[in-house]
């Protein structure tokens, strides 16, 4: 297994960011041929998600629908006042699998790797690791 970490900074306290083009990086790196490339965010209101990455209303749609399922103040309990990204990054999710096929990670046309920030601004760290199957 062949591990990388990436630092993701992120600018806004709800925001995703586009971590395809280091994901593809780090696969190239690895001369990987065919393998298991998984995506780690080590982190309890953050995550990690595969949705298009062409149109810049997407991840703004998806953003802004978590928010009103979701809102910040909705009188949670959590001390920190944070709950809400708690629940964000429980419901999108911590961690993502794709396989690599001829050296490149299998996505699909519109498809990009997203990190997902729900209590920033931060400095993130998100973990890539692959094998070769």
């Amino acid at each position: 297994m062949q591990y990388k970490t990436i630092n993701v900074r992120s600018a806004h306290r709800n925001q995703m960011i586009d971590i395809t083009s280091e994901v593809r990086s780090f696969v190239r790196e690895t001369g990987i041929g065919d393998g298991l490339l998984t995506i780690h965010v080590p982190h309890t209101t953050a995550a990690v998600t595969i949705n298009e990455n062409a149109d810049p209303d997407v991840p703004h749609d998806i953003l802004g629908y978590l928010s009103k399922l979701i809102p910040q103040h909705s009188g949670f309990r959590h001390m920190e006042g944070n709950s809400d990204a708690h629940i964000k990054s429980s419901l999108v999710g911590c961690t993502q699998q794709i396989f690599i096929r001829s050296g490149e990670p299998v996505l699909g046309t519109w498809q990009g790797v997203w990190f997902c920030e729900f209590d920033g601004p931060r400095n993130r760290r998100c973990v890539l690791g692959a094998c070769e199957c």
